[in-house]
């Protein structure tokens, strides 16, 4: 029987860094054929394009698949499962999958489909990385204490019930082969040891923490930890159970129990811009006045034939020209995604001002 195709999963929350980090590994890949399997939240398909325009070998279109029906942990049956054979079944197989999961996918159903009839013989989990926004971790967002993710955020209305996205954290963690601390130049030393720390304290015996900057991590760290992570579910208790039972038809109708509705996503479509450094200040002073979450896309320059990225996860923001425009229209578009309940008209205004 030919080996299996070890397949990675690259989870964490909104603005960790996943993107960068598997763009950091693509263009690292040493002649490795990666295929990717992403999982967008928002309505444009903004991770694969900033994937597609990495310049290598191994970014191939056809081995750029996106999943954009949702969160990935709930359409496992009908989504996922399908994606991942019809990778499978090409003649030019990769030697390795690697699936970007949305900030709000549950790991562990995930890794659970891999033990599906259908794929369990040509396919197995590598191991799952856990990508950690360590300078947010450190000012407790998304800590594993509760009742600091609750204080923090006190001033929201839908905190009349338990806090979501710390469970989430938790699940993201306690399923996690691999721990990235990542944004490790933004750190001081005993900010990042604390942190490192904390998060190794706070994983199952045996799981490497890491620390990176920009995600640049070398790819034999991150590929070829041949955990077979499907195996070995038990281990990787859930802390938000998904109404899931190895006896069921596999339904995933469940109820969204965790946080999707608490989210929410849409695009600002403007002209080309003229000032990029102008335009990046308007983008930071607009995420500050309506807590935007995370902010992603590209920007038409006046007079530039390449495509302006900009990647912004609360205050601070990273632009990059990555490729030129071609036959795509030379427009500014961007994702907004924050919690429900954002001012689109005003951010819309703000944005295109």
């Amino acid at each position: 029987m030919p080996a299996k195709i070890p397949a990675t999963v690259v989870t964490g929350f909104l603005g960790a860094g996943k993107t960068t980090l598997i763009r950091h590994m693509l263009q690292n890949a040493n002649g490795k054929r990666i295929a990717l399997i992403i999982n967008e939240f928002g309505d444009l398909g903004v991770d694969g394009d900033i994937l597609r325009g990495c310049g290598v070998e191994s970014c191939r279109d056809e081995d750029i698949m996106e999943l954009s029906n949702g969160c990935i942990c709930c359409t496992v049956a009908e989504d996922f499962i399908p994606t991942l054979e019809k990778l499978l079944e090409r003649e030019d197989k990769p030697d390795h999958i690697v699936i970007e999961t949305s900030g709000l996918a549950l790991p562990q159903p995930l890794v659970r489909a891999f033990n599906w009839p259908a794929i369990s013989t040509r396919v197995t989990v590598d191991g799952v990385v856990t990508v950690v926004d360590g300078p947010a971790h450190h000012a407790g967002t998304f800590a594993h204490d509760v009742a600091a993710v609750d204080a923090q955020r006190a001033q929201d209305e839908n905190l009349d019930h338990e806090t979501p996205l710390s469970e989430l954290f938790e699940d993201q963690l306690a399923c996690a082969d691999m721990i990235v601390v990542n944004k490790a130049d933004l750190m001081d030393e005993g900010a990042l040891a604390t942190t490192t720390q904390t998060l190794s304290d706070a994983s199952r015996p045996g799981v490497r923490v890491v620390q990176a900057s920009m995600g640049a991590l070398p790819t034999e760290v991150l590929l070829g930890l041949e955990t077979a992570a499907e195996t070995d579910m038990s281990a990787r208790h859930e802390v938000h159970h998904h109404h899931h039972d190895e006896d069921e038809d596999h339904d995933h109708n469940h109820e969204h129990e965790h946080g999707h509705d608490e989210f929410e996503s849409f695009v600002v479509t403007r002209d080309e811009i003229t000032d990029p450094k102008a335009f990046a200040d308007q983008v930071v002073e607009t995420i500050r006045a309506h807590d935007i979450l995370r902010l992603k896309g590209f920007a038409a320059v006046t007079g530039k034939p390449m495509r302006l990225t900009l990647q912004a996860v609360g205050p601070r923001i990273d632009s990059y020209f990555d490729q030129p425009f071609g036959t795509a229209p030379r427009q500014t578009r961007l994702v907004v995604i924050g919690q429900t309940g954002l001012d689109r008209e005003a951010i819309e205004k703000a944005l295109t001002a």
